[in-house]
Protein backbone atom coordinates (compact mmCIF):
# COMPACT_ATOMS: atom_id res chain seq x y z
CA UNK A 1 0.00 0.00 0.00
CA UNK A 2 1.21 3.55 -0.77
CA UNK A 3 1.61 6.14 1.25
CA UNK A 4 -1.50 8.12 -0.42
CA UNK A 5 -3.45 5.29 -0.21
CA UNK A 6 -2.69 4.52 3.72
CA UNK A 7 -3.47 8.47 4.49
CA UNK A 8 -6.57 8.17 2.09
CA UNK A 9 -7.84 5.09 3.86
CA UNK A 10 -7.19 5.98 7.61
CA UNK A 11 -7.52 10.07 7.78
CA UNK A 12 -11.39 10.29 8.34
CA UNK A 13 -11.04 8.23 11.32
CA UNK A 14 -7.31 9.95 12.25
CA UNK A 15 -9.67 13.06 11.90
CA UNK A 16 -12.41 11.86 14.06
CA UNK A 17 -10.22 10.66 16.42
CA UNK A 18 -8.40 14.09 16.77
CA UNK A 19 -12.03 15.65 17.10
CA UNK A 20 -12.88 13.15 20.44
CA UNK A 21 -9.55 13.78 21.87
CA UNK A 22 -10.24 17.55 21.78
CA UNK A 23 -13.40 17.02 23.43
CA UNK A 24 -11.69 14.74 26.02
CA UNK A 25 -9.12 17.46 26.78
CA UNK A 26 -11.73 20.11 27.08
CA UNK A 27 -12.67 17.62 29.76
CA UNK A 28 -16.60 16.82 27.22
CA UNK A 29 -17.75 13.70 27.85
CA UNK A 30 -16.16 10.81 25.42
CA UNK A 31 -17.24 7.41 24.66
CA UNK A 32 -14.22 5.72 26.48
CA UNK A 33 -13.97 2.35 25.54
CA UNK A 34 -14.21 4.16 21.80
CA UNK A 35 -11.02 5.86 22.21
CA UNK A 36 -9.32 3.62 23.81
CA UNK A 37 -10.00 1.31 20.92
CA UNK A 38 -8.94 4.14 18.59
CA UNK A 39 -6.11 4.18 20.41
CA UNK A 40 -4.90 0.96 19.64
CA UNK A 41 -5.86 0.74 16.08
CA UNK A 42 -4.07 4.43 15.64
CA UNK A 43 -1.02 2.62 17.72
CA UNK A 44 -1.11 -0.48 14.93
CA UNK A 45 -1.26 2.03 12.03
CA UNK A 46 1.96 4.12 13.06
CA UNK A 47 4.11 0.44 14.24
CA UNK A 48 3.12 -0.15 9.61
CA UNK A 49 4.07 3.53 8.81
CA UNK A 50 7.09 3.12 10.45
CA UNK A 51 8.02 -0.22 9.44
CA UNK A 52 7.74 0.90 5.59
CA UNK A 53 9.33 3.87 6.33
CA UNK A 54 6.18 6.10 5.52
CA UNK A 55 6.73 10.33 4.93
CA UNK A 56 7.51 12.06 8.11
CA UNK A 57 4.88 14.06 8.30
CA UNK A 58 2.52 10.72 8.34
CA UNK A 59 4.58 9.22 10.97
CA UNK A 60 4.29 12.12 13.11
CA UNK A 61 0.40 12.73 12.37
CA UNK A 62 0.11 9.17 13.90
CA UNK A 63 2.60 9.66 17.08
CA UNK A 64 1.30 13.18 17.95
CA UNK A 65 -2.19 11.29 17.86
CA UNK A 66 -0.99 8.57 19.71
CA UNK A 67 0.89 10.85 22.42
CA UNK A 68 -2.32 12.62 23.13
CA UNK A 69 -4.51 9.79 23.45
CA UNK A 70 -1.85 7.59 25.71
CA UNK A 71 -2.21 10.70 27.90
CA UNK A 72 -5.65 11.34 28.59
CA UNK A 73 -6.21 7.17 28.82
CA UNK A 74 -3.15 7.05 31.22
CA UNK A 75 -3.65 9.94 33.03
CA UNK A 76 -4.82 9.98 36.69
CA UNK A 77 -8.84 10.17 36.85
CA UNK A 78 -11.42 10.96 39.53
CA UNK A 79 -11.26 8.11 42.13
CA UNK A 80 -14.11 8.61 43.93
CA UNK A 81 -17.66 6.13 44.68
CA UNK A 82 -18.65 7.05 41.25
CA UNK A 83 -15.78 5.79 39.38
CA UNK A 84 -15.45 2.97 41.49
CA UNK A 85 -19.43 2.11 40.79
CA UNK A 86 -18.46 2.47 36.99
CA UNK A 87 -15.41 0.14 37.36
CA UNK A 88 -17.10 -2.69 39.31
CA UNK A 89 -20.41 -2.65 37.39
CA UNK A 90 -19.37 -1.68 33.94
CA UNK A 91 -15.58 -1.70 32.87
CA UNK A 92 -14.87 -5.50 34.88
CA UNK A 93 -17.74 -7.77 33.47
CA UNK A 94 -17.08 -6.41 29.80
CA UNK A 95 -13.71 -6.54 29.97
CA UNK A 96 -14.61 -10.18 30.88
CA UNK A 97 -16.93 -10.72 28.56
CA UNK A 98 -14.45 -9.26 25.90
CA UNK A 99 -11.29 -11.95 26.77
CA UNK A 100 -14.43 -14.73 27.21
CA UNK A 101 -11.94 -17.27 24.96
CA UNK A 102 -9.00 -16.91 27.37
CA UNK A 103 -12.21 -16.93 30.03
CA UNK A 104 -13.41 -20.38 28.53
CA UNK A 105 -9.81 -22.28 28.35
CA UNK A 106 -8.73 -21.12 31.64
CA UNK A 107 -11.92 -22.60 33.15
CA UNK A 108 -11.44 -25.96 30.90
CA UNK A 109 -7.70 -25.90 32.41
CA UNK A 110 -9.04 -25.31 36.26
CA UNK A 111 -12.30 -27.40 36.08
CA UNK A 112 -11.45 -30.40 34.32
CA UNK A 113 -8.44 -31.46 36.39
CA UNK A 114 -10.36 -30.68 39.37
CA UNK A 115 -12.80 -32.88 38.78
CA UNK A 116 -10.43 -35.77 37.45
CA UNK A 117 -8.74 -35.35 40.62
CA UNK A 118 -11.88 -35.35 42.39
CA UNK A 119 -12.99 -38.52 41.34
CA UNK A 120 -9.37 -40.39 41.41
CA UNK A 121 -8.82 -39.49 45.10
CA UNK A 122 -12.46 -40.41 46.00
CA UNK A 123 -12.29 -44.26 44.86
CA UNK A 124 -8.32 -44.62 45.10
CA UNK A 125 -6.48 -44.09 48.39
CA UNK A 126 -3.13 -43.53 47.36
CA UNK A 127 -4.07 -41.00 45.26
CA UNK A 128 -3.69 -37.91 46.98
CA UNK A 129 -0.34 -38.87 47.95
CA UNK A 130 0.63 -38.18 44.29
CA UNK A 131 -0.07 -34.82 45.16
CA UNK A 132 0.75 -34.25 48.55
CA UNK A 133 3.12 -36.01 50.83
CA UNK A 134 1.87 -37.73 53.96
CA UNK A 135 2.10 -34.81 56.24
CA UNK A 136 -0.02 -32.31 54.33
CA UNK A 137 -2.56 -35.17 53.96
CA UNK A 138 -2.77 -35.40 57.86
CA UNK A 139 -2.89 -31.68 58.13
CA UNK A 140 -5.76 -31.51 55.91
CA UNK A 141 -7.64 -34.39 58.05
CA UNK A 142 -6.91 -32.45 60.99
CA UNK A 143 -8.29 -29.15 59.78
CA UNK A 144 -11.06 -30.53 58.65
CA UNK A 145 -11.80 -33.13 61.80
CA UNK A 146 -14.68 -33.34 64.20
CA UNK A 147 -15.26 -31.18 67.29
CA UNK A 148 -13.28 -28.06 66.19
CA UNK A 149 -14.74 -24.86 67.00
CA UNK A 150 -13.05 -23.18 63.61
CA UNK A 151 -12.76 -25.82 60.72
CA UNK A 152 -10.28 -25.27 57.90
CA UNK A 153 -7.64 -23.79 60.22
CA UNK A 154 -4.36 -24.66 60.77
CA UNK A 155 -3.02 -25.83 64.27
CA UNK A 156 -1.28 -23.09 65.08
CA UNK A 157 -3.49 -20.05 63.33
CA UNK A 158 -4.69 -16.68 65.71
CA UNK A 159 -7.80 -14.82 65.34
CA UNK A 160 -10.22 -14.16 62.24
CA UNK A 161 -8.16 -10.83 61.26
CA UNK A 162 -4.60 -12.81 61.51
CA UNK A 163 -6.26 -15.65 58.82
CA UNK A 164 -7.52 -12.43 57.14
CA UNK A 165 -4.30 -11.53 56.12
CA UNK A 166 -2.41 -14.83 55.87
CA UNK A 167 -6.14 -15.81 53.04
CA UNK A 168 -5.40 -12.79 51.31
CA UNK A 169 -1.31 -13.37 51.08
CA UNK A 170 -2.39 -16.62 49.99
CA UNK A 171 -4.54 -16.27 47.58
CA UNK A 172 -3.10 -13.36 45.76
CA UNK A 173 0.09 -15.31 45.54
CA UNK A 174 -1.89 -18.07 43.43
CA UNK A 175 -3.73 -15.44 41.45
CA UNK A 176 -0.14 -13.83 40.63
CA UNK A 177 1.54 -16.96 39.78
CA UNK A 178 -1.39 -18.18 37.72
CA UNK A 179 -1.10 -14.61 36.27
CA UNK A 180 2.47 -13.82 35.43
CA UNK A 181 3.32 -17.52 34.19
CA UNK A 182 1.67 -16.37 30.79
CA UNK A 183 4.63 -14.73 29.97
CA UNK A 184 5.95 -17.70 28.91
CA UNK A 185 4.25 -18.36 26.04
CA UNK A 186 0.82 -19.02 28.27
CA UNK A 187 2.46 -22.41 29.51
CA UNK A 188 3.36 -21.07 33.26
CA UNK A 189 -0.42 -19.91 33.40
CA UNK A 190 -1.87 -23.28 32.34
CA UNK A 191 0.83 -25.18 34.38
CA UNK A 192 -0.70 -23.23 37.24
CA UNK A 193 -4.15 -23.32 36.86
CA UNK A 194 -3.51 -27.49 36.26
CA UNK A 195 -1.97 -27.66 39.37
CA UNK A 196 -4.37 -25.82 41.44
CA UNK A 197 -7.40 -27.58 40.10
CA UNK A 198 -5.51 -31.14 40.50
CA UNK A 199 -4.42 -30.13 44.49
CA UNK A 200 -8.03 -29.02 44.95
CA UNK A 201 -9.69 -31.76 43.12
CA UNK A 202 -7.39 -34.17 45.19
CA UNK A 203 -7.84 -32.85 48.39
CA UNK A 204 -11.50 -33.10 47.98
CA UNK A 205 -12.00 -36.24 46.79
CA UNK A 206 -9.88 -37.52 49.98
CA UNK A 207 -11.90 -35.62 52.55
CA UNK A 208 -15.08 -36.59 50.85
CA UNK A 209 -13.46 -40.71 51.02
CA UNK A 210 -12.46 -40.60 54.26
CA UNK A 211 -16.01 -39.33 55.60
CA UNK A 212 -14.79 -35.53 56.13
CA UNK A 213 -16.69 -34.06 53.72
CA UNK A 214 -19.83 -33.46 55.95
CA UNK A 215 -16.88 -30.50 57.35
CA UNK A 216 -14.91 -29.54 54.09
CA UNK A 217 -18.07 -29.07 51.98
CA UNK A 218 -19.69 -26.36 54.18
CA UNK A 219 -16.41 -24.97 54.70
CA UNK A 220 -15.54 -24.17 51.08
CA UNK A 221 -18.81 -23.87 49.41
CA UNK A 222 -19.33 -20.18 49.93
CA UNK A 223 -15.60 -18.19 49.49
CA UNK A 224 -15.09 -20.61 46.58
CA UNK A 225 -17.25 -18.98 44.40
CA UNK A 226 -15.09 -15.59 44.45
CA UNK A 227 -11.24 -17.63 44.98
CA UNK A 228 -12.10 -20.02 41.76
CA UNK A 229 -13.78 -17.01 39.67
CA UNK A 230 -10.45 -15.33 40.59
CA UNK A 231 -8.16 -17.74 40.09
CA UNK A 232 -9.45 -18.36 36.43
CA UNK A 233 -9.38 -15.05 35.70
CA UNK A 234 -5.54 -14.40 36.63
CA UNK A 235 -5.10 -17.45 34.61
CA UNK A 236 -7.38 -15.69 31.71
CA UNK A 237 -5.13 -12.85 31.52
CA UNK A 238 -2.01 -14.67 31.73
CA UNK A 239 -3.10 -16.85 28.82
CA UNK A 240 -3.61 -13.25 27.06
CA UNK A 241 -0.15 -12.19 27.19
CA UNK A 242 1.36 -15.46 26.41
CA UNK A 243 -0.89 -15.63 23.31
CA UNK A 244 0.16 -12.12 22.83
CA UNK A 245 3.96 -12.92 22.70
CA UNK A 246 3.12 -15.85 20.73
CA UNK A 247 1.30 -14.17 18.04
CA UNK A 248 2.24 -10.52 18.17
CA UNK A 249 0.35 -10.32 14.28
CA UNK A 250 1.42 -7.04 12.52
CA UNK A 251 2.67 -5.22 16.33
CA UNK A 252 6.26 -5.84 17.54
CA UNK A 253 6.35 -8.44 20.35
CA UNK A 254 6.88 -5.79 23.09
CA UNK A 255 4.04 -3.37 21.76
CA UNK A 256 2.01 -6.75 21.50
CA UNK A 257 2.64 -7.61 25.04
CA UNK A 258 1.97 -3.69 26.09
CA UNK A 259 -1.56 -4.17 24.33
CA UNK A 260 -2.09 -6.86 25.74
CA UNK A 261 -1.20 -6.23 29.45
CA UNK A 262 -3.66 -3.26 28.56
CA UNK A 263 -6.80 -5.75 28.11
CA UNK A 264 -5.50 -8.32 30.81
CA UNK A 265 -5.16 -5.80 33.38
CA UNK A 266 -9.24 -5.22 33.82
CA UNK A 267 -8.91 -9.00 34.34
CA UNK A 268 -6.61 -8.54 37.38
CA UNK A 269 -8.50 -5.86 39.02
CA UNK A 270 -11.48 -8.37 39.28
CA UNK A 271 -9.12 -10.92 40.29
CA UNK A 272 -7.64 -9.09 43.45
CA UNK A 273 -11.46 -7.91 44.44
CA UNK A 274 -12.01 -11.13 43.89
CA UNK A 275 -9.55 -12.95 46.11
CA UNK A 276 -9.85 -10.04 48.92
CA UNK A 277 -13.46 -10.93 49.03
CA UNK A 278 -12.38 -14.40 49.20
CA UNK A 279 -10.16 -13.68 52.11
CA UNK A 280 -12.58 -12.29 54.16
CA UNK A 281 -15.55 -14.39 53.81
CA UNK A 282 -12.93 -17.46 54.76
CA UNK A 283 -11.48 -15.72 57.54
CA UNK A 284 -14.87 -14.50 59.09
CA UNK A 285 -17.43 -16.78 57.66
CA UNK A 286 -16.20 -19.92 55.95
CA UNK A 287 -14.83 -21.31 59.70
CA UNK A 288 -17.46 -20.55 61.45
CA UNK A 289 -19.01 -23.50 63.02
CA UNK A 290 -21.91 -21.97 65.05
CA UNK A 291 -23.23 -21.14 61.32
CA UNK A 292 -25.49 -24.59 60.49
CA UNK A 293 -24.45 -25.93 57.18
CA UNK A 294 -27.78 -25.45 55.35
CA UNK A 295 -27.56 -21.76 55.58
CA UNK A 296 -23.64 -21.72 54.73
CA UNK A 297 -24.99 -23.51 51.59
CA UNK A 298 -27.99 -20.96 50.54
CA UNK A 299 -25.93 -17.91 51.07
CA UNK A 300 -23.26 -19.86 49.04
CA UNK A 301 -25.81 -20.40 46.40
CA UNK A 302 -26.36 -16.02 46.32
CA UNK A 303 -22.71 -15.65 46.13
CA UNK A 304 -22.45 -17.86 43.13
CA UNK A 305 -25.42 -16.21 41.59
CA UNK A 306 -24.32 -13.15 42.10
CA UNK A 307 -20.37 -13.93 40.58
CA UNK A 308 -22.27 -15.41 37.28
CA UNK A 309 -24.84 -12.54 37.29
CA UNK A 310 -22.00 -9.95 37.44
CA UNK A 311 -20.10 -11.19 34.56
CA UNK A 312 -23.14 -12.15 32.27
CA UNK A 313 -25.51 -9.11 33.28
CA UNK A 314 -24.05 -6.33 34.25
CA UNK A 315 -22.56 -3.73 32.14
CA UNK A 316 -24.66 -4.56 29.00
CA UNK A 317 -25.98 -1.43 27.70
CA UNK A 318 -22.04 -0.18 27.52
CA UNK A 319 -20.43 -0.62 24.86
CA UNK A 320 -18.00 -3.70 24.42
CA UNK A 321 -14.54 -2.71 23.79
CA UNK A 322 -14.10 -5.81 21.47
CA UNK A 323 -17.18 -4.75 19.28
CA UNK A 324 -15.59 -1.25 19.48
CA UNK A 325 -11.86 -2.83 17.92
CA UNK A 326 -14.02 -4.75 15.66
CA UNK A 327 -16.20 -1.99 14.50
CA UNK A 328 -13.42 0.11 13.07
Amino acid sequence: MTPMRFEELYAPMWNEFSEELRRAQDGKPVDGALLAARYRRVCEQLTLAQSRAYPIHLTARLETLAQDAHQIIYRRQDFGLARLARLLLVDLPQAVRAQRAYVLASVLLFVVPTVLAYLFALHSPDFILRIVDAKQVRNFESMYADGKGQLGRMIDAGGDWKMFGFYIFNNIGVGFRCFAGGIFGGIGSAFFLIFNGLLGGAVAGHLQRVGLGHNFWPFVVTHCAFEITGIVLSGAAGLRLGLAWLMPGRLGRVESLRSAAGEAMLLIYATIFLLVLAAGFEAFWSSAAWIAPPVKFGVAAVCWSLVFGWFSLAGRKGLNPRKAVDAR
